[in-house]
């Protein structure tokens, strides 16, 4: 039993010790946990693994900060339901990892605690003096914590957050595996909202089968969650993906490639690698097929107008009375009233970025431009997911009147960024501000029809930085997801 324990303790403190020498370059965790007291290795599904989770994820033991100014004092009183799982299985909840302000950025760099750099050091990195020259480049975001923690080897795991990209995008900028599950798949009680109708809790290792396990432990039906997916409906997409593909012969897999997501402003340096994995799919059997996604260009803009506006809602409870640490007025005189105390807290307390997206949100759901903004964008939403059910082999569950079809695919396959980690300074120097939320463009159409998707690395680029792959399923078809992405992982 004593073996037992100093090789489960060592285990532990490994990841520890990795915390201890790296985070201070990477900038990847803002809090660490104590280590646990040495305690008997069992049986348990994640004994021994170390799991981080992203600050805007609740723990009873850290703050949830949310990488803003207003919740700097949050201490919730409780775990998130997905953390109190990985407890209950064994993992040992190591620190919360940094993010984007309310997981509002694609980059990682609108946060109160700082940017996360990417971790990512090639074979050569040593002995090349270019590669040690070379700009800090971006973790990706908003989830750029969590991928730098696993990129960095300092967890087994990590929980994210995925509205329209935050977990799939910085996995594919460093080189990690990212599951983005089918809407309402992981419960998110005690997650900080930031658009209700998109947000996933995600999880992010260095292998789909270290992925696949994490995600096994949390798919569960919550029901103190209202968008949990009841067990029945979980039950029939499950048996709806096994009939399109068993996964018993690749050369029954059918695998759609969307024209749409290869324009010509996709770096060469992603969609080579993406070009030769799918010949080496297409080599072992499996069939290539190209569909078209064609409300695929109108879903960026869909996705900001929605997700804003739902963000606007949920960030009016920060007022620093309800919600949110008070800004203490700048002059000896009181706030004169209740709206001018809200407008100090709200202004100051609030990054510009999350300032930008509550009106642009305030906005599209006024009165003058409720059914031009809002009401369009839901539309074209439905449209997008109209789109996957007509080329999607596997039916949908929510949809009644969209028959299975034998001419469908059972997975899609496509670039998950549109080019290689960019530079930390590169929403700053760019000269256009709005070049940052392109870097969504891939990832915004599964998240708006609430679709699991799944970034897997390929080999390395010319220039060495990670390129990733996204698998796209029909709804609860994740198990098949994680099997492509196994077998894409297996070529590399």
């Amino acid at each position: 039993m004593r073996g037992n324990v100093m090789s489960h303790s060592r285990n532990l403190s490994s990841w520890r010790q990795a915390i201890q020498t790296k985070n201070a370059s990477v900038n990847a965790f803002v809090h660490i946990s104590p280590p646990p007291h040495p305690w008997p290795e069992s049986k348990l599904p994640l004994d021994g693994l170390a799991v981080a989770v992203k600050d805007m994820i609740c723990t009873a033991d850290m703050p949830t900060t949310s990488s803003s100014a207003l919740l700097q004092q949050f201490h919730p009183p409780f775990d998130a339901t997905v953390v109190r799982l990985l407890r209950e299985h064994g993992a040992d909840i190591v620190g919360k990892v940094n993010c984007d302000e309310f997981g509002m950025g694609s980059l990682n760099v609108h946060s109160v605690h700082g940017p996360v750099v990417n971790p990512f050091q090639a074979a050569s990195a040593a002995s090349s003096t270019v590669w040690d020259e070379r700009e800090r480049r971006s973790a990706g975001g908003s989830s750029g914590g969590s991928a730098a923690a696993v990129a960095a080897s300092m967890c087994y795991a990590a929980l994210s957050t995925d509205t329209g990209g935050s977990t799939r995008l910085p996995a594919s900028y460093c080189g990690v595996v990212g599951l983005k599950p089918s809407y309402g798949l992981l419960s998110r009680w005690g997650v900080i909202s930031f658009a209700d109708s998109l947000d996933c809790v995600g999880v992010m290792a260095n292998s789909v089968d270290a992925t696949r396990r994490v995600f096994g432990v949390l798919d569960v039906y919550d029901e103190q969650d209202p968008t949990s997916a009841p067990p029945e409906t979980r039950q029939k997409a499950k048996e709806a993906a096994r009939q399109s593909w068993s996964g018993a012969s690749l050369s029954s897999l059918r695998i759609g490639v969307p024209q749409e997501y290869f324009p010509q402003e996709l770096s060469t340096e992603v969609s080579g690698p993406v070009q030769r994995a799918m010949k080496e799919l297409q080599m072992r059997g499996a069939t290539i097929l190209p569909v078209s996604l064609p409300t695929t260009p109108y879903a960026l803009s869909a996705y900001y107008v929605l997700s804003s506006a739902e963000a606007s809602s949920n960030m009016a409870r920060y007022d620093g009375v309800r919600y949110g640490t008070q800004i203490p007025s700048s002059s000896e005189d009181r706030f004169p009233n209740t709206a001018a105390r809200y407008a100090v807290t709200r202004s100051v307390g609030f990054g510009s970025e999350v300032q930008r997206r509550i009106l642009l949100g305030t906005y599209a759901l006024s009165a003058d431009a409720f059914d031009n903004y809002f009401l369009q964008a839901q539309r074209v939403r439905q449209l997008i997911k109209d789109d996957f059910n007509r080329v999607l082999r596997a039916v949908d569950v929510f949809s009644r009147d969209v028959p299975a079809t034998t001419d469908g695919v059972d997975v899609l396959i496509h670039p998950s960024a549109m080019r290689t980690a960019p530079p930390l300074d590169f929403e700053a120097g760019s000269s256009n501000s709005l070049d940052a939320y392109v870097q969504d463009v891939l990832t915004v159409p599964a998240s708006l029809a609430g679709l699991p998707a799944l970034s897997v690395p390929l080999r390395r680029t010319a220039d060495e930085w990670p390129v990733g792959i996204s698998i796209v399923g029909q709804w609860g078809a994740d198990d098949t997801v994680l099997r492509v992405g196994e077998l894409i992982e297996s070529m590399q």
